[in-house]
């Protein structure tokens, strides 16, 4: 019987300097058409009125949805170690993060 990891093909992912650092958003907008998904990450600053998207991200359909099941199971992970998340007190989760925005043309 062979080993099931010999055929899988084994993925070289680099990770420059500058990316690792990473970026932080305290909100998201999330935006689709038909074909596609987009994200875009914002960095918003107490008493500063304009914010500018940080990062954009733009995801199938099929790639949108292994994100979110990903998301999930990594949630699921976090919250079974340290305790359920909570939202910030008078908050609207799915309004916070952008959810049912404008809807975007592609």
């Amino acid at each position: 019987m062979s080993n099931p990891n010999e055929n899988q093909q084994q993925l070289n992912i680099e990770l420059n300097e500058e990316v690792a650092q990473g970026t932080y958003s305290n909100l998201a907008i999330i935006t689709h058409s038909p074909a596609e998904f987009v994200v875009d990450f914002i960095r918003m600053m107490p008493g500063v009125p304009k914010a500018k998207v940080q990062s954009r991200i733009i995801l199938t359909p099929q790639h949108a949805k292994r994100l979110m099941q990903a998301l999930m199971e990594n949630i699921n992970k976090y919250e079974s170690q340290h305790g359920t998340i909570k939202d910030a007190p008078g908050q609207d989760p799915m309004m916070s993060m952008g959810f049912g925005g404008p809807q975007g043309m592609a």
